[in-house]
């Protein structure tokens, strides 16, 4: 599974089907409200990095606040370092640059002199 099917597959269980547990590769991750807005979040884990989604808030002033007040469904994607990485507003996902991961280069082996 790809990083955009992860989260496209998580903003639909979570938001669109209103469950309680997500189910990606075989694993399943429990959506939880958090504390003060009681917007859902699911921490789970793709390819060996630990990934969040959380529910857009939308009392901020963010656009993305402002497509949730007016209706979407919005989640937001950040890194297990707290860094945003992606979001999915009604289906449709927008990766934020440095999203993907660069592919490894192998080093070219120099000739000796």
């Amino acid at each position: 599974m790809t990083l955009e099917e992860a989260l496209l597959a998580v903003w639909r269980q979570a938001l669109e089907e209103n469950a309680n547990i997500v189910e990606l590769g075989g694993r399943r991750y429990p959506v939880q409200r958090t504390r003060r807005r009681r917007l859902r979040q699911v921490d789970f884990e793709h390819d060996g990095q630990l990934l969040r989604g959380i529910e857009q808030n939308p009392d901020t002033k963010s656009q993305w606040a402002e497509l949730a007040r007016a209706g979407l469904k919005v989640m937001q994607f950040t890194t297990g370092g707290g860094r945003y990485l992606a979001n999915v507003a009604d289906a449709r996902l927008t990766l934020y640059s440095g999203a993907r991961s660069p592919e490894k280069k192998i080093p070219r082996k120099t000739a000796k002199s």
